[in-house]
């Protein structure tokens, strides 16, 4: 996306400048060693075990999703607690990253709140041409919502938990106040104002005086001046430097360049400053960006009082949520279909609980919605983290904050992850509406045009209570499942509505008759096919086997996890050379004859044929089945070696995949 403000940026000793990852023991800048490091500082005043686990957590980047939840829990204790956890944490970053300048000098990132600056900047005005909005209204599918259109939407939403009943009170404030969209009185500044979800192109369409901040890229400055002189307010933007060329070529900065000059350009403008956080970069940039703006923010607010911050909070991320949230989950789970608990319960037991979960324990207050999603990464956890913790300081400090949760959208970043774009598919069969960056973008600046007249909405008596407040969380928060349980079989839905390579998961949750009908068609083919280009080639069918590694680590691993135990039970009953306990599915194929036919199996380069995988009175290994190796990577099939044969055996999961072809037979088991 081009949205972020992180370039290389000038290179000396072959390091960029600019902020930098500190060097860890084995001599390199690890991510992984300052996401583990920054979380067990957070945790060490309010729950040292904690941090102790995180400090000895070997496999970070699998194994951060319990800290980070750590984190939450750790800050439920009081409100000094959770400000504990924030301070700390904030205090462990800036101690922590390092600065690297022009000359190849390294700093601490601390450096940057009172180094001089390196140079100026200048401002171009870009005046409107458009006549500002005088009522509100939110595009929502193909419509302009206002009056009581606009009205019915919302009461749909809180109805279907889409958003919390709090978010629609604070719409329907600003709806009856239009004079607040002008934001009076403030300048708003965008950093990140190519950002897809971004409030720029909404607040200059009412009218508001807009600072712009980003990258100095051609293409997403020409995007943000049509946009400007298509609105009715005012845009600023920086330049560095005089010159006759167009103004998109001279436009933007780098913020990590010269924090310091960004810093002092800012403080020359009059009137009260809101300073919106609405960065974004892939990868490790975006823990830069975040501690580059995290400095940028503590500079502003020495240098004057009257600046307000602004933040949008990931959905996909942990929170603490009410109690009316985690009962009408309570609901929504014990009032679900007939089909869907007969088809969960399979999933949940198979998986070891890890699928189709219910969301919280019943009766608890606060519920914690864990909406981390394994494949985004911790870089992006801890970047999005940053940003909670400075909102809870600054708030604890008497500033006035303004950060939403903003709900699951179809932004360029989602939709080039294939695993993401299709759990975003799947996920309305869960209760989770997915929007689009229109209606985000607007309903996200209808809200921070609340915060900015309500001073920041109502007091609150917990930190986690100020971050779930307003909440547009898209129905996470109150669906009947914990979301990533779901979101790793709405990424398999998801993938069948889009390419129809397996019907199967949406009848083991129970569709009804009518989805099924439609897609049932490939179950008489091939339950597994492979891609022509690994898993993210561009075959023609999507099955079990492609989404083996992407959500969850993969659907693979949680299904080999389940596959495995079911093994090992079995084996239990087995000795070498006497098959299989009855009813078990599995065959045993001579080491001598199989020989290189089981080594191609391996590579994806044979089939195994069915009589292969067969034994007198033994049912096939998997029904239409796959790859041999497709079968085994995705939990199908297990292989353990028996004297001198191969025992190729059918997992628990290759029997519910199974059975589910043949409903008599999931019947039986159901009753039995």
């Amino acid at each position: 996306m081009d949205d972020g403000l992180v370039t290389a940026g000038a290179m000396r000793g072959g390091e960029p400048a600019g902020v930098a990852f500190p060097v860890a023991a084995d001599g390199r800048r690890s991510t992984s060693a300052l996401g583990r490091a920054v979380v067990a500082d957070a945790l060490s005043q309010v729950d040292p075990a904690a941090a102790r686990a995180a400090e000895r957590e070997a496999n970070w980047r699998t194994g951060y999703l319990a800290h980070f939840r750590g984190l939450i829990e750790a800050g439920l204790a009081s409100k000094q607690a959770a400000v504990s956890v924030a301070r700390e944490g904030l205090e462990s970053l800036h101690r922590r990253m390092r600065v690297i300048g022009r000359d190849g000098q390294e700093a601490g990132l601390d450096a940057l709140v009172s180094a001089p600056a390196g140079g100026g900047l200048g401002t171009v005005t870009v005046a409107e041409t458009g006549a500002a909005e005088r009522e509100l209204s939110v595009p929502y599918r193909g419509e302009r919502l206002c009056g009581s259109a606009l009205l019915r939407r919302l009461e749909a939403w809180v109805t279907g938990g889409v958003i919390e009943p709090s978010c629609a009170d604070a719409v329907r404030t600003v709806a009856a106040h239009p004079d607040w969209l002008a934001v009076p009185g403030r300048t708003i500044v965008v950093l990140g104002a190519g950002a897809e979800v971004g409030p720029l192109p909404v607040l200059l369409g009412w009218g508001a005086r807009v600072i712009g901040v980003d990258l100095p890229r051609p293409a997403i400055w020409e995007r943000v001046l049509d946009e400007a002189r298509r609105g009715a307010g005012t845009l600023l933007v920086p330049v560095a430097g005089a010159g006759d060329e167009d103004l998109a070529q001279r436009a933007g900065l780098d913020l990590t360049e010269d924090i310091p000059a960004v810093a002092d350009w800012l403080c020359g403008f009059d009137g009260p400053l809101v300073l919106g956080n609405y960065v974004y970069a892939d990868g490790a940039a975006n823990v830069l960006l975040s501690s580059a703006v995290d400095v940028l923010t503590l500079r502003l607010q020495a240098a004057r009082a009257d600046v307000a911050l602004a933040f949008l909070a990931t959905p996909t991320d942990v929170f603490a949520v009410p109690a009316d949230a985690v009962a009408q989950a309570a609901r929504a789970y014990a009032t679900r279909s007939s089909a869907a608990k007969l088809g969960g319960w399979p999933l949940r037991a198979l998986s070891g609980g890890r699928l189709l979960r219910r969301a919280y324990p019943p009766g608890a207050d606060p519920g914690i919605c864990d909406s981390l999603i394994p494949q985004q990464g911790p870089n992006y956890a801890l970047a999005k983290r940053v940003h909670r913790w400075r909102a809870t300081v600054a708030r604890d400090s008497g500033a006035l904050v303004s950060m939403n949760v903003a709900p699951p959208t179809r932004t360029r970043s989602v939709l080039k992850n294939r695993a993401l774009a299709a759990a975003y598919v799947g996920a309305p069969r869960f209760g989770v509406e997915v929007f689009e960056p229109a209606t985000t973008k607007t309903l996200m600046a209808v809200l921070l045009v609340h915060d900015l007249h309500t001073g920041g909405g109502p007091a609150q008596a917990q930190p986690w209570q100020d971050e779930a407040h307003a909440a547009a969380h898209g129905g996470l928060w109150r669906s009947a499942y914990a979301p990533r349980s779901a979101l790793t079989l709405a990424a398999l839905m998801g993938y069948g509505a889009r390419r129809r390579p397996v019907a199967l998961v949406g009848r083991l949750v129970g569709r009804d008759r009518g989805q099924r009908a439609a897609a049932d068609g490939p179950l008489q083919g091939r339950l597994v096919r492979r891609p022509r280009r690994g898993l993210h080639g561009d075959g023609d069918q999507v099955g079990v086997g492609v989404l083996a590694e992407p959500l969850e680590q993969g659907l693979r691993r949680v299904l080999q996890r389940a596959g495995q135990a079911g093994q090992r039970q079995a084996d239990r009953g087995h000795h070498a050379g006497q098959g299989l306990r009855p009813g078990r599915g599995a065959a045993g194929v001579d080491q001598d004859q199989q020989g290189d036919q089981r080594g191609q199996a391996e590579d994806g380069g044979q089939q195994l044929r069915p009589e292969q995988l067969e034994g007198p009175g033994q049912r096939r290994v998997v029904p239409h089945h796959g790859r041999g190796p497709d079968q085994r990577e995705a939990g199908l099939v297990s292989r353990a070696r028996s004297g001198r044969s191969v025992l190729y055996r059918r997992t628990p999961v290759g029997d519910a995949l199974a059975a589910a072809q043949a409903p008599e037979r999931c019947a039986r088991a159901a009753s039995a």
